[in-house]
């Protein structure tokens, strides 16, 4: 707007209340998305500019805006301990705060909140913002990078955002759950195991078995020579232990 003053000051803003899945930069007129995961096609929005005079003026344009169903691997969630109506009315912001952090160009995909706290939306301190990095050849830059230089700029971005939301922010960085284990593989380790148990009992038995064997040919063969010791005939020849025990005998 030429003119000076108020009256060349424009704000701009969307209208007939399309905030849900877009917003706008009311001093630069930069349209960013809120929520648009699992969305698609093409939407139209109105958007209107305004001058500050007297005697605002207005007008109005169609926008329209792309939106690729396509999924990505480089989105990364990070989780700010605000609540999400706090963070959607402020978001421009954390979407200035992380490209000027990064250094990247980002895109805000969604934000959101558990999904038992959707309604209320004002009900839970935790609020996740889905974000996806562009590098200035307009490539995607990479998850783990963008893990990485989010993590280099923890304190940087936490002050910033500090300074937004009046009140002390962390900023975290969501970790995909790890994959469970597949059912064959659990079958496999449970038989593994189960093998391993049949074999050391199997062992164990074998053991006992044989010691058990041992013990009685030991008796056995002690009692043989209990026997032959009695009958047996000394060294020197001499016949008196057999007279002996005859004599005792009778």
């Amino acid at each position: 707007d030429p003119d000076i003053g108020d009256n060349g000051l424009l704000l701009y803003s969307l209208v007939n209340n399309q905030m849900n899945e877009f917003d706008i930069d009311e001093n630069t007129g930069q349209i960013f998305t809120v929520s648009v995961a699992g969305k698609s096609g093409t939407f139209y929005l109105e958007v209107q500019a305004a001058d500050q005079g007297t005697r605002r003026l207005t007008a109005q344009a169609t926008v329209s805006v792309n939106v690729d169903s396509s999924s990505s691997n480089n989105m990364v969630v990070a989780v700010l301990n605000q609540k999400i109506n706090v963070v959607e009315k402020n978001i421009a912001d954390v979407k200035r705060v992380l490209e000027d952090k990064l250094a990247w160009n980002v895109y805000i995909i969604d934000v959101y909140s558990d999904e038992s706290e959707r309604k209320a939306r004002s009900s839970t301190d935790v609020t996740c913002v889905k974000i996806l990095a562009f590098d200035e050849a307009n490539q995607e830059v990479s998850a783990e990078n963008v893990k990485r230089k989010l993590r280099e700029q923890k304190s940087n971005i936490e002050e910033e955002l500090t300074k937004i939301f009046s009140t002390s922010v962390t900023a975290a960085i969501e970790e995909a759950p790890g994959k469970s284990a597949a059912p064959e593989l659990i079958a496999t380790i449970v038989l593994g195991v189960l093998l391993a148990c049949t074999l050391i009992a199997s062992l164990a038995y074998v053991l006992f078995t044989v010691r058990r064997q041992r013990y009685t040919d030991n008796k056995q063969a002690e009692t043989v020579e209990g026997i032959d010791n009695l009958y047996a005939i000394p060294e020197n020849g001499s016949l008196r232990s057999l007279e002996k025990l005859q004599r005792t005998n009778n």
